[in-house]
């Protein structure tokens, strides 16, 4: 406790404001300024040595050391120097006041932590596991998300009760305005729970290529309310989570094999014993590339599919042993760059569209309703 008798004159001593003379304001005064200089030299001295340790070593202590020096707010430092300030010049008289100050900004500051942790554990977990499991990567954002709603619930009772707020009156009316708005906002929150549906159940992840209808793209951001997607053009495709998963969507990333099916016509004059050869060539085609098995493809079926209006049709059918696109266009080249060099060669015509048109025969059309001739 500070003597007052002996550091400043009576006249000062004499002065009374809410309660405390002149005098005391004016030691409070100097006491907050001399705690708020202190602290602030702390906080850059802090902030100096852990930018010095970075550069020797990237450690997870010496970041989360540097994300609570620099999300340490002005407001919390003031609070706790005039808190000190009170106890060191007043002798505890109005300490409640400042108490109540502190614990005020106290609870802002704890958010402010809090939140900053959350932030970089879910950044620090995406950049560790996206590419090796982006399924759980799109579980944990939705984690921090739930987690950050749930630390500034808590921020939030703590200052209304410090103001003197009946919290439990107030969450029962708040229970009873959750009905009406509800209501009121009822696609909000089918698109909040069906982001829930997504993260639990997982029909896709981050990363993933998806078509949905027309739409087609990879999975950029999974949201509470909406999902996007970068489209093959390069633009962004903005998805409710709700509309999403009401969706038929076909995940091409979860994709094993990818089965082909080639369509082949010749034309009509076909010899039947050409006809009848030709699956097994086709078989050959697609089993083999030169001398050498062709790679990644598991050979299905080949038949003669059918007689179109004019041309006789074979229906080839393999697996391409990879999801990959490109693999899937190289392969599928490949085969019709033979197909069409080893037809050739064995003298088979590839049908196309063609009409025949018949001149100068003898024979009258008959009447419509007459009988056939004998």
């Amino acid at each position: 406790m500070i003597d007052l008798d002996t550091l400043l004159p009576g006249a000062l001593r004499e002065i009374t404001w809410f309660g405390a003379t002149a005098a005391e304001w004016l030691l409070l005064l100097i006491g907050v300024v001399l705690a708020t200089v202190l602290m602030g030299l702390i906080r850059r001295a802090l902030s100096a040595a852990i930018d010095r340790m970075k550069r020797i070593s990237q450690s997870r202590a010496e970041r989360v050391a540097e994300l609570l020096v620099d999300r340490t707010r002005d407001y919390f430092l003031f609070a706790a120097a005039l808190l000190v300030a009170a106890v060191l010049v007043w002798d505890g008289r109005g300490v409640r006041g400042t108490a109540w100050m502190f614990g005020f900004a106290l609870a802002l500051q704890i958010g402010r932590w809090g939140d900053g942790l959350i932030g970089m554990w879910s950044t620090s977990y995406r950049r560790r596991h996206l590419d090796s499991d982006a399924a759980s990567v799109t579980t944990m954002q939705a984690a921090s998300v739930l987690l950050r709603i749930a630390l500034w619930s808590v921020v939030l009772l703590a200052l209304l009760t410090l103001s003197g707020v009946n919290v439990t009156t107030l969450v029962a009316g708040i229970g009873i305005t959750g009905i009406a708005i509800g209501l009121a906002v009822q696609s909000i929150l089918s698109d909040l729970f069906a982001s829930l549906s997504i993260i639990l159940d997982r029909p896709f992840v981050i990363g993933d290529f998806l078509v949905v209808g027309e739409e087609k793209g990879t999975v950029e951001h999974i949201g509470l309310k909406s999902t996007r997607v970068r489209s093959l053009g390069g633009e962004q495709i903005v998805f409710s989570n709700g509309d999403l998963l009401a969706s038929r969507i076909r995940n091409y990333q979860r994709m094993e094999e990818r089965r082909v099916v080639l369509a082949v016509g010749v034309v009509y004059q076909t010899p039947p014993d050409v006809l009848a050869a030709i699956p097994n060539l086709l078989r050959q085609i697609v089993e083999t590339s030169g001398d050498a098995p062709r790679p990644l493809v598991r050979f299905d079926r080949a038949h003669f599919a059918g007689m179109g209006a004019y041309s006789l049709d074979f229906e080839i059918v393999y697996w391409l042993l990879s999801p990959d696109y490109a693999l899937h266009m190289d392969a599928k080249q490949a085969i019709l760059l033979d197909l069409f060099a080893q037809l050739t060669s064995a003298g088979i015509d590839f049908a196309y569209p063609t009409q025949m048109l018949v001149i100068g025969s003898d024979a009258p059309l008959p009447l419509i309703g007459s009988a056939p001739p004998a």
